[in-house]
This record gives structure tokens, C-alpha cells and sequence, in this order.
């Protein structure tokens, strides 16, 4: 499992053995193409996620929540933004900078709007910086809440899906990371992508690197 250093201070869903650590799982969604450790088992809810430019995207959140830890992934599945925007500025007669089709912006700027509604929260940002996963490019934010809590975020954008991964803790609680350092994206048949070059979404999809990958089907 790859290292991400923390800053200081229905359709098919599966789950695989138990994570040495305690009775934490290694979570599998082939609905949504990613795997993760939560504490354990989360449950799965459909969602409506709005965008930076105010359309509804289909989404699901996968979390779990024992009252003083709460662990969540959600996807958001950004495939279709181009053809929403089209249909939204169909007909339009103004100027081209209102008639344009702005889905290249939406889909750029996804991670950043994201990271914005972290950033934007009732709590002090306490980190903000480039991630990845896997060669994965993505953002972290971590916030200390009102509380005392923490919020560790982590984004991501693969195949223009949206990943956003979120654990709060108690202050006294050590960062959640196995929870963040496990996070990995599947392709199609299952199976653990790792790139040999960083990946951005909407670039130019580098090579695998050699040897990498391994199913992620139900155990």
C-alpha cells in the first residue's frame, strides 16, 4: 500500500476479507470503481450532487458513522456534462460567452468546487495541497471544525468520476489513515489501476505500470 503522508496536526456492491488492522474491511464497489477501508461495512445512498455550474449529477455516497467517527466516500459520475450543458444552452440566442457550452470548465474544476465546499465550512483550514493515489492526481483539505474535530478530505478525479473522501475525528483521535492510504480506483473488469505517469482526468490516459493491478471482486 502506498504511503500518503497526512499533514500535522442496487448495483454491484461487494466487500473483500477483513484489513489486519482491528475489524476494519476492505471495502469494494464495482458500481462505482474504487476500493477503501472503512471501519466497517458502510451503507450506500443515491444522492443528487450539484455542480460549480448548477446542474444535478447522479451520485451515490458509500459511509459509515459511529457516532464520533464518520467515514464517507462519494462518487459523482460527471460522464454526461457535456450533453446536459448542450442541452441547456439550446437555443440559446445572447452572447457566446453565455450561449457557450461550458462542460470543459465543469469538468476541469470539478476537484477544485469540491475542495471549495470543504474550504468554505464553519472550521479553520488547517492544510490544502496536491494529492495522489495511485499516480491519481487529486487535492487535500484538512479543517479543524468548531469542536475540535477534524475533517481530513481527499479528492479525486478518475474517468470523469468525481471521488471525494471524507473522515472526521475526535480531537484526541490519530488521523484517519488507513482509511485515506487505501484508497484505489478499478477499471472495468475489477482490477487495481496504478499508472506509471500521473494521471489527469481529461488528458491523454498514461500507461500502466508494468505488473500492477490485482481483481477486486467479491471474496
Amino acid at each position: 500500500m502506498r504511503l500518503i503522508p497526512l499533514a500535522p496536526a442496487a448495483l454491484i456492491l461487494c466487500i473483500s476479507a477483513p484489513a489486519a488492522a482491528q475489524d476494519w474491511i476492505e471495502y469494494t464497489s464495482r458500481a462505482d470503481f474504487f476500493t477503501v477501508n472503512f471501519p466497517a461495512q458502510p451503507k450506500v445512498q443515491d444522492i443528487t450532487y450539484t455542480t460549480e455550474y448548477r446542474i444535478a449529477l447522479p451520485g451515490r455516497v458509500h459511509s459509515y458513522d459511529d457516532g464520533k467517527s464518520r467515514f464517507s466516500v462519494t462518487v459523482v459520475d460527471y460522464a454526461n456534462v457535456q450533453k446536459i450543458h448542450a442541452e441547456r444552452v439550446k437555443g440559446c440566442t445572447g452572447y457566446p460567452d453565455t450561449c457557450g457550452n461550458p462542460y470543459v470548465a465543469e469538468l476541469r474544476g470539478a476537484m477544485d468546487y469540491a475542495a471549495w465546499n470543504f474550504i468554505k465550512r464553519d472550521g479553520k483550514v488547517t492544510y490544502y495541497a496536491y494529492a495522489n493515489s495511485d499516480r491519481i492526481e487529486g487535492r487535500r483539505v484538512q479543517l479543524l471544525n468548531p469542536d475540535r474535530s477534524r475533517t481530513f478530505a481527499a479528492i479525486y478525479m478518475h474517468e470523469n468520476r468525481l471521488y471525494v473522501l471524507e473522515a472526521t475525528v475526535p480531537a484526541a483521535a490519530p488521523p484517519p489513515a488507513l482509511f485515506q492510504q487505501s484508497m484505489g480506483f478499478l477499471d472495468k473488469d475489477g482490477v487495481r489501476v496504478r499508472y506509471a505517469t500521473p494521471y489527469a482526468n481529461g488528458y491523454p490516459v498514461p500507461p500502466r505500470e508494468p505488473g500492477s493491478g490485482r481483481f477486486a471482486g467479491c471474496e
